[in-house]
């Protein structure tokens, strides 16, 4: 197979959880709030249902932050994509438990489930504690490298922005080194927001002795571009 050929690597390996009790029952009964994660080009407000500036979040793991920034920030829409069974089905039970209506889940590829959402779609993407796939020869599995960033930036409207977070050195080198590198981002190592809740994995790390860096980076025009850089959308959140 030529190398154009071959699917693009993967962040994640498959694996599927049998689900028991309540997961079951919320895993099962969430398909209105499930999005494919391939097919044709959504239409974000038909989704929705509204206009509103929509977040990505990548590996929402148990999904703590997606489920409380959503409550928290109701004028915004997050969709929030996941391969692991019971951290989807715990998201759907809470979506159902909270009546979310602004949250839609896509068990899935993040990266098969970008060709579902057109150019400037985004006002947001968010990569917090991704796998660090720690050993060397599994590094190039990891969600944050060039081509993948590329397609992100892609995505986001401009004035939109790319928030990062992770708790392994070299890992945390590497995002930036890679969002540095992409000309149409600008930003860099801010401080742990407030408003991003902790998750299960930053608190594990807390714990084997690992701190958390985050990265936030905006979308603008590459430098020479005669295209104006319009305004953050409507909603659009300032880190200080």
């Amino acid at each position: 197979m030529e190398a154009a050929d071959r699917p693009p690597m993967r962040s994640f390996k498959p694996r599927r959880r049998r689900l028991g009790g309540r997961a079951a029952h919320d895993y099962g009964a969430g398909a209105t709030w499930r999005l494919a994660p391939t097919g044709p080009l959504l239409d974000l407000e038909a989704v929705f249902g509204r206009v509103a500036p929509v977040v990505l979040e990548i590996g929402f793991g148990g999904g703590e932050s997606l489920v409380e920034l959503a409550e928290t920030q109701p004028e915004r829409d997050v969709i929030g994509v996941e391969v692991h069974v019971p951290g989807i089905a715990r998201v759907l039970g809470e979506i159902g438990r909270r009546r979310l209506s602004n949250v839609r889940v896509v068990e899935g590829d993040a990266t098969e489930f970008l060709d579902r959402l057109a150019p400037a779609a985004l006002s947001e993407v968010r990569i917090f504690f991704p796998d660090p796939w720690p050993k060397v020869r599994q590094q190039k599995r990891r969600i944050v490298r060039p081509e993948i960033v590329a397609r992100l930036v892609e995505r986001l409207a401009e004035g939109g922005s790319l928030h990062l977070a992770t708790d392994w050195p070299d890992y945390a080198t590497q995002m930036q080194q890679v969002a540095d590198a992409e000309p149409r981002l600008v930003g860099g190592p801010v401080g742990r927001p407030a408003w991003r809740p902790p998750t299960r994995f930053e608190q594990r790390g807390r714990a084997e002795g690992r701190e958390p860096r985050d990265f936030a980076y905006r979308r603008v025009a590459p430098a020479g571009s005669p295209e104006p850089i319009r305004p953050p959308p409507s909603g659009f959140r300032q880190d200080p």
